[in-house]
């Protein structure tokens, strides 16, 4: 087994020509750094809420898992069970599209800092007077480039198309959105708000497909629905509690990243296992 690549918070390996394993840490990135210390469960989380989105989701678009059972792993694997159960999968091999498919169902983040200089979030024009956190009229596509390290950037849609191609960057953008609609509809029947989030895809034999992982805490911002209110910062279910801390202490953003206190550690852990039980209604299984 051969590191295929290393990121924020996936380590992927080349298991063969055709197939990769995905093992998700407990690794945890803020304001496009690696923080210094991690935070308990989350790489299981995000490969358990993962494979609960990928099935999902399976009649809108196809992905590229073959099993997350470990018993089913080539043998060479099957030495490392212990470690790789409950945060690990076997998916095809995609070449990956190199942007971002981000969808927008409210004004939050970086869309709403931008809204509030220009009126507009990647080009797109929206109504004035709009509060921060308010539900947009309509969920819009907004694609960033997809950085391994540092900063991934907000483009519009014309830009993304001279990276992928006109085609293609409709056939994404018209998933994306009919991917989050779904997901948003059913997530909100279960008290969570998915206020924006990321979709990667990629392209095999048999087409594009859904890849990395889809719809956690990590690639989306959840807020409880029951106290949602415009007009400010909601309360999450993500790594936002991580961000705030960090804004807190006033990090300059810059190398050496910081390490988190335990408790911001174990809170920001709950926060991402609520997140998985509200979601499926399952507790999250034991490694």
């Amino acid at each position: 087994m051969v590191l295929h690549a290393s990121g924020k918070v996936r380590d992927v390996y080349r298991v063969d020509s055709e197939r990769l394993l995905f093992v998700a840490t407990d690794r945890i990135s803020a304001f496009d750094f690696v923080l210094a210390s991690g935070i308990p469960e989350k790489g299981r989380v995000l490969t358990q809420l993962s494979l609960f989105w990928f099935d999902f989701l399976k009649s809108l678009v196809p992905n590229h898992l073959v099993t997350a059972n470990v018993d089913k792993y080539p043998e060479a694997l099957k030495k490392y069970a212990p470690e790789l159960r409950g945060r690990s999968m076997l998916v095809v091999k995609a070449n990956m599209y190199p942007v971002e498919c981000v969808v927008r169902g409210y004004l939050s983040g970086s869309a709403w800092k931008e809204y509030q200089q220009s009126g507009t979030v990647c080009g797109i024009e929206l109504p004035k007077g709009m509060r921060e956190s308010d539900k947009l009229p309509e969920p819009i596509f907004t694609p960033s480039t997809k950085a391994a390290s540092g900063h991934d950037e907000n483009i519009s849609f014309r830009d993304m198309a001279k990276h992928v191609g006109t085609a293609d960057s409709e056939t994404l953008r018209k998933l994306s959105l009919s991917i989050y609609q779904k997901a948003a509809d059913y997530a909100l029947t279960k008290g969570i708000i998915i206020a924006d989030t990321k979709f990667e895809f990629g392209h095999t034999a048999n087409g594009i497909v859904l890849a990395d992982e889809v719809l956690t805490p990590d690639s989306s911002r959840f807020w409880p629905a029951d106290s949602y209110a415009p007009g400010k910062a909601q309360l999450s279910y993500d790594k936002q509690y991580v961000r705030d801390y960090l804004e807190e202490i006033h990090w300059a953003k810059k190398p050496p990243a910081p390490a988190l206190p335990e408790p911001v550690q174990l809170v920001t852990s709950a926060k991402y296992v609520e997140a998985y039980r509200r979601l499926t209604g399952h507790e999250l299984p034991r490694g």
